[in-house]
């Protein structure tokens, strides 16, 4: 898949519930653009970050990214007017808790890859998880039956 434009991203901030396509089109930009922009956490973006990226992208949209279109996302100008965790805090009344979690344990394995954790990405991904709103139950995997 190419780049994508973040048109669903903004659109369906726009207007009401998205439609079956706009869901998975909202999941596959929310979790490129958050896997694409903790490879740059901790300003220092490592190769194997990228392959897991792209491992992940795969694992959860079924569609394949390249390291160009990582590294495009990772400093795209959709969030130079407002915070990523903003976007992602509106992102994720839109997304159901599996998406969410589904994205952050994907963040888990980007963070962990290049298997030292500076504090900016631990920061990262506690950002992240509170703009998803994800509590440590759901993080660790705890489902009331």
């Amino acid at each position: 898949m190419g780049m994508t434009d973040f048109n669903t991203l903004r659109s369906v901030f726009a207007k009401g519930a998205p439609t079956d396509i706009e869901q998975k089109q909202l999941l596959t930009e929310v979790a490129l653009v958050t896997l694409a922009r903790a490879t740059s956490a901790d300003a220092n973006i490592h190769p194997v970050e990228i392959e897991t990226v792209q491992k992940s992208l795969k694992e959860i949209t079924g569609e394949e990214f390249s390291g160009a279109d990582i590294r495009l996302a990772a400093s795209s100008a959709l969030f130079e007017t407002a915070p990523l965790g903003k976007y992602l805090n509106r992102a994720a009344r839109r997304l159901d808790s599996d998406d969410r979690v589904l994205i952050a344990q994907a963040l888990e394995k980007v963070i962990r890859s290049d298997v030292r954790i500076s504090p900016f990405e631990s920061e990262f991904f506690d950002m992240v998880t509170n703009a998803l709103r994800l509590s440590p139950s759901q993080l660790v995997g705890l489902k009331p039956v």
